[in-house]
């Protein structure tokens, strides 16, 4: 039995691989891949060269970038972290043959897990399979996020995913996957408004078929469009808190004149190019405001024991159970079979083809 894989060999340089298919031992079970949904930023900075792990060295024990060997060399391998599999074998009690999951193992037709090590997701039946691609990583990256916001408010003393939003002002900027599903998840936690801003016609429509507001923000001046709908006392108006989810510096700089005096930044945002532009000498000094990376690979700050990866993937699939018809509908905009998957990512990373989230099929 051989694997079908997705490698990238080097910048713009994407091909199917073949490999054995590692053997069922004792304690692992086997996946056959159903669906592998794309990360159109983290996925394309390697196949445009753009990654940092690509030409430096990242030395986990200091939390730095540092000369030396690329952490991740050519060729990348394992590339994606949105699957979807079906248990096709198990030599484990821990997980059924014919149970279907979601796993972060990168785009490949099978793949052999240890239940000790990786992370497994069983999905509800009554979900469409398709909508766990969201399950395991993506979801919680966006639940992450709004846990962020709660924890700006209360510190360690969580105790709801919407304690950051709820009877909030909240603007998003971006309407990227990331932004949408964010924006969703303070809407289904009981935001008082939640507006998405990015100036893609298209992304906006989506936005809006989602049952979201939307602003241009090359139309009239969003701050001030927000900062006059939102008064909360004379001198202070504007978003309780803002997600800034696409990774450019207007897009940061946007985000701070859309805050209210002494609000929050929470920052989703893969900044491939820095964020050279962004003004810190304006209303980030003058207003007080603040800004809080909510990465993946941390919760708040005395939140790990309560809000666990399993815990964001559950609060994901709540969130997929409530709006996963329109998320099905109008987020997923394509699906293309593995085998397309070389020409597919380097036309997105082109820009020669456009899509908001596709899905290989395998």
């Amino acid at each position: 039995m051989r694997d079908r894989i997705v490698a990238v060999t080097g910048p713009g340089r994407v091909e199917l691989i073949e490999q054995d298919a590692a053997p069922l031992t004792e304690g692992t079970f086997r996946v056959e891949t159903l669906y592998s949904g794309v990360s159109a930023g983290t996925e394309l900075s390697f196949v445009k060269g753009t990654n940092p792990y690509l030409n430096v060295a990242w030395n986990a024990d200091l939390g730095l970038f540092q000369p030396g060997a690329a952490s991740t060399p050519y060729p990348v391998t394992r590339l994606g972290y949105m699957q979807v599999g079906r248990v096709v074998e198990s030599a484990t009690p821990a997980v059924a043959v014919g149970t279907v999951g979601a796993m972060t193992y990168g785009h490949r037709t099978g793949y052999l897990a240890d239940p000790l090590t990786e992370r497994f997701v069983p999905l509800p039946d009554d979900l469409d399979p398709v909508l766990g691609v969201y399950a395991a990583h993506m979801g919680p990256i966006c639940a992450n996020g709004v846990l962020h916001a709660a924890a700006d408010l209360y510190g360690a003393d969580v105790r709801s995913l919407g304690d950051g939003v709820r009877g909030r002002r909240v603007a998003v900027v971006g309407s990227g996957v990331v932004a949408l599903l964010t924006a969703l998840f303070a809407q289904r936690h009981g935001a008082a408004s939640v507006v998405v801003l990015d100036p893609t016609p298209q992304r906006r429509a989506v936005a809006e078929a989602l049952g979201l507001q939307t602003l241009d923000p090359e139309a009239d001046d969003p701050a001030v469009v927000l900062k006059t709908r939102w008064a909360h006392a004379p001198g202070d108006r504007g978003a309780d808190v803002v997600f800034q989810c696409r990774g450019q510096a207007w897009a940061m700089h946007l985000a701070l004149r859309l805050l209210r005096p002494q609000g929050t930044v929470i920052d989703l945002a893969f900044y491939q190019a820095g964020a050279d532009a962004v003004r810190f000498g304006e209303e980030f000094h003058h207003n007080g405001l603040s800004v809080r990376c909510a990465q993946i690979g941390r919760v708040p700050r005395g939140l790990a024991p309560t809000w666990d990866r399993e815990r964001l993937s559950a609060e994901t699939i709540d969130l997929l159970h409530a709006y996963g018809e329109l998320i099905r509908k109008h987020l997923i905009t394509a699906l293309v079979p593995l085998d397309d998957a070389p020409d597919l990512l380097t036309d997105l990373a082109t820009r020669r083809r456009q899509e908001l989230q596709v899905v290989l099929t395998c």
